[in-house]
């Protein structure tokens, strides 16, 4: 069982629960140390004084806030503990607020807020039913390692969660940020009505399970095989083509049958959705295997497992296929680029294969 980063009493009117909180959520990303080209030692770094080159103490580091260039009012970390919020021992709800007006760009990071206690429960599980119940969540100012958040508290799957959120001055506007934004764009009822039912086509069922880190997989696999003494080479392939404006209908109604075919084959007539079709394709690079060396992918090392993904997917033709299945059919046959492909240009690249194949037969 994991530790709580933190515990104290949560609170809204005279209610109060004690309760402790947990890490929701962890990176899983590959880590790796800096080394020096050629050698197996360690790049580490050090505090430097940038003018005489010196590493300094951490004893004798202070902050420095600029108000001109090279002028600082210099504060010490006393100063700081002095104003510091401190740890919070109580998340004290001010006010409850509907979930649907809570725009997700404001939410941060995720805890888990647990009763303290078996006598507890009972009271926490008052909140968490009545929040669920209202559609809820709690706003309230809370103080964690010196730091103060605006939190929400919600009700989810029989518990309470905490978000820590940004404020309001933290959130930037799209308008300032991002250039090109449409303004008022002209688009036919046609356009639309396709758009929208390229998106029901396309529509799947959230399966959280279903979606994982491809670049971490691939990252593991490119230690693997060096590991192995297997070289590798990396293609990234074609660059995928803008849609232009001129031919917007028409690939809209292409990617609607596209989208159709596979649709139709599911099982008893029900809709055939993959959960992860567009998460493969929008992967990075992909190592590849050098010319005349052992290939990097264990999928495409014989030919049985060609044969078998052949099979499985029956004797359809390529344009009845989905993206994902394109990519798979690639992936056995070790195209390169295929990792930043378009469906269409899979499509094309194994058409290609295919002449080849059977023009060398």
């Amino acid at each position: 069982m994991a530790r709580p980063v933190w515990t104290g009493v949560l609170s809204f009117g005279l209610v109060t629960v004690p309760v402790a909180l947990y890490t929701a959520t962890s990176s899983h990303d590959v880590r790796f140390h800096q080394l020096q080209r050629g050698t197996s030692d360690r790049v580490r770094n050090k505090r430097v004084n940038e003018r005489t080159g010196k590493e300094v103490e951490f004893s004798d580091i202070v902050k420095g806030y600029e108000v001109a260039e090279g002028e600082y009012v210099i504060v010490e970390p006393e100063e700081l503990e002095q104003i510091s919020p401190g740890r919070s021992r109580t998340i004290d709800i001010a006010g409850f607020v509907d979930l649907a007006d809570v725009d997700p760009i404001f939410f941060d990071k995720t805890y888990y807020l647990g009763p303290r206690g078996k006598e507890y429960q009972k009271v926490y599980a008052l909140l968490v039913e009545a929040l669920d119940h209202a559609g809820k969540v709690g706003l309230a100012m809370f103080a964690m390692r010196g730091k103060e958040y605006l939190t929400a508290v919600r009700s989810e799957n029989g518990l309470l969660e905490l978000h820590t959120m940004h404020f309001a001055d933290e959130v930037r506007d799209a308008r300032t940020e991002v250039g090109d934004l449409p303004e008022k764009t002209k688009l036919s009822a046609q356009e639309i009505k396709t758009a929208e039912q390229l998106i029901g086509m396309l529509a799947i069922d959230w399966k959280p399970e279903e979606w994982h880190d491809t670049y971490e997989e691939q990252v593991k696999k490119l230690v693997e095989d060096k590991l192995a003494g297997r070289e590798i080479a990396v293609s990234a392939g074609p660059a995928p083509e803008a849609t232009n404006v001129i031919d917007l209908m028409d690939v809209l109604r292409r990617s609607l049958e596209g989208a159709r075919k596979p649709a139709a084959e599911g099982p008893a007539g029900q809709p055939k959705k993959t959960a992860g079709r567009t998460r493969t394709a929008r992967t990075g690079h992909s190592p590849k295997a050098a010319g005349g060396k052992k290939s990097t992918s264990t999928r495409a090392s014989t030919g049985k497992s060609t044969s078998k993904r052949t099979s499985a997917t029956g004797k359809r033709q390529l344009s009845q296929l989905t993206k994902t299945e394109l990519y798979q059919r690639a992936t056995d046959l070790d195209i390169q680029g295929r990792s930043t492909m378009t469906r269409d240009q899979l499509q094309h690249a194994l058409e290609q294969t295919s002449h080849r194949h059977r023009a060398a037969s």
